[in-house]
């Protein structure tokens, strides 16, 4: 009999989309979600880093982006 053979690699659990599970609609004048998916130098963070699925990443980016032409949200933190 083989034993079994032990990973090096833990398995991560798979972030879901916060926006799947809950149903929440992302609105650009909603500045604490929004400010949420951007990173301490104000760029807007990856997939991987989010947890949002591809479609509402697409979503994030748009919202964030006309925050950012309003005024809500800095374009820089300098």
């Amino acid at each position: 009999m083989e034993t079994p053979v032990k990973s090096k690699f833990k398995k991560r659990k798979k972030k879901v989309c916060v926006f799947c599970v809950d149903k929440n609609k992302l609105d650009y004048k909603d500045v604490g979600l929004v400010k949420r998916f951007i990173s301490d130098r104000a760029k807007i963070l990856p997939r991987r880093m989010s947890g949002c699925c591809a479609l509402h990443q697409r979503m994030v980016a748009t919202q964030i982006k006309r925050a950012r032409e309003i005024g809500l949200i800095p374009f820089s933190l300098d």
